[in-house]
């Protein structure tokens, strides 16, 4: 294993994950006639109106909650509410405000210490791409047919009952696959990913970039991304172990980290989740639920990845591919904050997917993408705000909770322990997702000293190691409870 180099503020980052169409519009950006009410049920192809300028109308909102990053899915123009189906990769969508916005966007969110992560998807096109357009129009004769694989005409690209005669993602005809074995393709791509790196953006978060089976091209890639800016943040989205882009530090920097959110699935549910919803996804079937399992299949994956790796991996608890987490949870609040802590506290980037924090609930797509209810505030989990804000108050606070060793204390009936140390700073975090009350003895010898005395964070408690251990700790239900050295000592 080589020793990957990855961005060092990605270790202090709390990113937050928008769905542009939906986080917030602007009354300054102007807008077609045929928009859904802002609120209504999100269906698969209505577009709502947000827009890049309605997220700088809320950055103060983001600061409030402690978010110093953003990741936002697709920007350019297109036509689909999600804009997956890429029609311009130079020209930011006229409906979200355009390159002018974006420049707006990058320029205020900077001014605030805020990063901004743009959502590339370079595995495939759309229909109203111009290069496979004029594939559309001219047939063999078509001046960019090397530019994807097809394999005769017609292309059948509007036949819903004949298959595309081209590669497409998933086999779907609105999804045209590039052929990137071409060299005009590829300069094409890498080209786009410098381009918006020169224009200010801090990092590409990759769409399904496993199905782009070339190494090379994406070594080059980070070539290109990294001579404009050495700082990038290069992220890929892939739901598995992603060892062979990740270890080699020549290709990404990070992926999505959906085992993570597997396992936090499985352990502070209880195994108690909507099987219905998850199993729509590649996270089903999750580990058993005891904190044995967690315990193992965290440490897992400290062992599959490089340290460096494992600092700025793209920790997430729910995304727009997936049914809500508190939807997942059958509602239950708890499990929700429980998993926060634990991403607030853990190595890597915590990704929060907009509205989570408010409890915000949603099935699988579109449902899991409804717009924030900044028209119903009466309709906010407040309390659960407050929760992620002091959980994530608490990251900022502590460095070594951002960059600090990691390792696990206890994992029993339902219980975990674990500290993070960075120098002299030790943080101690106790979980007990069980729904019974626990005392346990936390033990810590290797790791402080007896006579040690922690401060209780949010309270006014104290505890002393004695034999090695915290002991009789109690803990209630579905609760946690976290432990510091003094600040600053």
């Amino acid at each position: 294993m080589t020793d990957p180099q990855t961005p060092d503020w990605v270790r202090d980052a709390v990113f937050y994950q928008i769905f542009p169409d939906r986080f917030a519009r602007s009354l300054t950006v102007p807008k077609p006639n045929n928009l859904d009410e802002w609120g209504s049920t999100p269906t698969y192809h209505g577009y709502q109106g947000g827009d890049l300028i309605g997220v700088v109308e809320r950055l103060d909102y983001l600061t409030e909650v402690g978010v110093n990053a953003i990741y936002f899915t697709p920007v350019f123009q297109s036509a689909s509410n999600h804009r997956y189906h890429t029609h311009d990769y130079e020209k930011v969508d006229p409906m979200l405000g355009g390159n002018d916005a974006l420049r707006r966007l990058l320029d205020e969110a900077h001014g605030r210490g805020m990063k901004v992560v743009l959502d590339g998807v370079f595995n495939h096109a759309s229909r109203g791409f111009f290069q496979f357009h004029d594939i559309l129009e001219n047939g063999a004769n078509a001046a960019y047919l090397d530019w994807f694989s097809v394999s005769g005409f017609p292309l059948n690209a509007y036949d819903s009952d004949k298959e595309p005669a081209y590669k497409a993602w998933w086999g779907l005809p609105a999804l045209p696959k590039f052929n990137t074995d071409t060299p005009a393709v590829r300069e094409f791509l890498w080209g786009i990913g410098r381009k918006w790196i020169d224009f200010g953006i801090d990092g590409w978060r990759l769409d399904v970039p496993n199905e782009i089976e070339d190494d090379d091209f994406w070594r080059e890639f980070r070539r290109r991304v990294r001579a404009g800016n050495p700082n990038a943040y290069i992220v890929g989205e892939v739901w598995t172990d992603s060892q062979r882009w990740l270890n080699g530090g020549d290709m990404w920097d990070a992926v999505m980290n959906y085992q993570f959110t597997r396992a936090c699935v499985a352990f502070f549910t209880g195994g108690d989740f909507d099987h219905d919803e998850l199993r729509r996804n590649s996270l089903y079937p999750p580990p058993v639920s005891d904190a044995e399992t967690f315990q193992r299949e965290i440490e897992r994956l400290h062992q599959i990845y490089h340290p460096n790796v494992t600092a700025v991996q793209l920790n997430l608890l729910g995304s727009h591919d997936m049914a809500r987490f508190i939807t997942i949870a059958r509602g239950d609040t708890s499990a929700l904050r429980l998993a926060t802590l634990f991403q607030m506290t853990y190595p890597g980037a915590p990704s929060i997917y907009y509205g989570d924090e408010i409890g915000l609930a949603g099935g699988h797509d579109p449902f899991n993408r409804a717009a924030f209810p900044w028209h119903k505030p009466e309709s906010w989990d407040t309390a659960l705000l407050h929760v992620f804000q002091r959980y994530i108050a608490l990251r900022h606070a502590r460095p070594a909770l951002r960059r600090g060793s990691f390792r696990f204390l206890l994992a029993h009936d339902g219980v975990v322990a674990y500290a993070r140390q960075l120098e002299g700073e030790t943080v101690i975090i106790a979980i007990n997702a069980s729904k019974e009350s626990r005392s346990v003895d936390v033990p810590l010898a290797g790791v402080l000293a007896d006579g040690t005395i922690l401060e209780e964070v949010w309270a006014s408690e104290k505890a002393r190691v004695e034999a090695g251990a915290l002991h009789r700790l109690a803990l209630a239900s579905r609760s946690a409870r976290v432990f510091a050295t003094p600040a600053g000592q």
